[in-house]
């Protein structure tokens, strides 16, 4: 694994020409280009905010503690990390079988090309970072929020999320190649993972409800628990994970990280002779 860190580190410009290369093809015919990146998560949180916020702004406040003064903030932070999750994971299943071509030609490690797509998706998430900082800052000129020493939570999150999607990137790459199911499946499971997520309900919710205990730990074994946790700690700091939920977050995406590592070089043999 060090030898292929190493690689990559050499490879570092092909990275960023295959990001700026995929961001361009992205954009290219879209008149509000990179517009778009900023639109989606906005106005998911404007739908999201009128059926928590307006429709059942009474069980959510309840729930919600100090954030409800700023629900619409809570919610496009966790939307505005969740965007990068979602987008990161689908376009890097399919990373390796649409790029079968480039693959196959370039003298480059192949983890550049999943890889590639996580850093591109990064690219967006950090495009919305001002708008979270504008509407941070309105909030907080309202007393509703206080800036201070919480910010530092947003480059544990960067790198706890960097860390799992990569992992997983690797693993669903590899293996999409050979068992096409995977990428149709991977739909499914995004779906799931934005409800079976703290992203636009707090976690107190799901512990302070009345399901078994054994579903509220296996909940938490999920390390975007805690990762979505770090994302809404920056402006909240009640919410940061405590010390159990940061440990098993930053172990998971960590294992992750390794298992998807070795899986990715033990079927490249297999991944290249099928593209």
């Amino acid at each position: 694994m060090t030898a292929g860190v190493t690689a990559l580190w050499s490879h570092r410009n092909s990275l960023r020409i295959l990001v700026r290369r995929d961001l361009a093809v992205k954009y290219q015919q879209s008149v509000l280009g990179y517009f778009w990146s900023l639109i989606e998560p906005l106005g998911m949180g404007a739908i999201y905010f009128f059926v928590f916020g307006v429709l059942y702004s009474g069980p959510t406040n309840r729930h919600l503690g100090e954030a409800a003064g700023s629900y619409p903030l809570f919610l496009i932070t966790g939307i505005f990390a969740w965007m990068w999750t979602s987008s990161a994971l689908s376009e890097a299943t399919n990373a390796l079988t649409g790029q079968s071509r480039l693959i196959t030609t370039m003298n480059l490690p192949r983890q550049v090309f999943p890889i590639g797509r996580v850093t591109g998706r990064f690219a967006e998430y950090v495009a919305g970072l001002p708008i979270l900082l504008a509407v941070a800052a309105g909030y907080a000129a309202r007393g509703r929020i206080e800036l201070g020493w919480s910010l530092l939570s947003l480059p544990l999150a960067v790198a706890v999320q960097g860390t799992l999607l990569i992992g997983l990137a690797l693993l669903l790459s590899a293996v999409n190649v050979l068992m096409r199911d995977v990428e149709r499946f991977m739909r499914l499971v995004i779906r799931v993972l934005f409800y079976a997520t703290p992203i636009i309900y707090p976690l107190s919710l799901v512990r302070e409800s009345g399901m078994p205990g054994w579903v509220k730990v296996a909940y938490e074994l999920n390390p975007l628990v805690g990762i979505f946790q770090l994302q809404h700690a920056i402006w909240y700091p009640d919410e940061f994970p405590d010390a159990r939920l940061l440990t098993t977050t930053v172990a998971g995406s960590l294992l992750v990280l390794v298992a998807g590592w070795w899986a990715f070089r033990r079927l490249e043999p297999a991944v290249l002779k099928e593209l």
